[in-house]
């Protein structure tokens, strides 16, 4: 299954594309979205919809995993990565990909075992579970990266789980 994990911003959106063969992950592509600070907003977030239609149609995603907009202390940063993160959903959903979204603690605790892990184990987490050394320099690459982890981590909790025999807690 292909997940392709998306970390809003209207400056900069990372994606990362990792598909599960077998027991490994692998990745497919990553990168960051820009868009350039000179536009208008309402025009950043139409560059930001035609980049990720495009890189809908290319990969063809069976998931899109979102991060969620967690806390914010500037209004001003919330609204952009809300309106980001509406963008990205819609880019999802316009190219038949389910949606699942995560808070960056719990792609924390999936990827690192930790809820307020550093951007240094995340990295080191991320390399580690994808077998490469080879990962983009932007941040936010490498969160959606941990982002599509996570939701393929939660993809084998759910199964181990709908196997459990009914009345045995897991």
């Amino acid at each position: 299954m292909l997940v392709l994990g998306i970390d809003p911003g209207l400056a900069d959106t990372g994606y990362g594309a990792v598909r599960r063969e077998g027991d490994r992950l692998l990745v497919v592509r990553s990168g960051t979205i820009k868009t350039p600070a000179s536009l208008p907003d309402p025009d950043r977030l139409r560059v930001l919809a035609q980049e990720l239609r495009g890189l809908m149609a290319q990969l063809q995603p069976e998931v899109v995993a979102v991060e969620e907009l967690f806390f914010s202390k500037n209004v001003r940063t919330a609204m952009a990565v809300g309106q980001a993160r509406g963008v990205a959903i819609l880019m999802a959903i316009e190219g038949g990909a389910r949606i699942h979204e995560y808070t960056p603690p719990q792609v924390k605790l999936s990827v690192t075992g930790f809820g307020g892990a550093t951007k240094s184990q995340m990295l080191k987490m991320v390399q580690a579970v994808l077998r490469t050394r080879a990962l983009p320099q932007s941040d936010d690459a490498i969160d959606a990266l941990a982002v599509a982890i996570c939701h393929h981590h939660a993809g084998r909790l759910r199964t181990v789980l709908s196997r459990a025999p009914v009345g045995v807690r897991v």
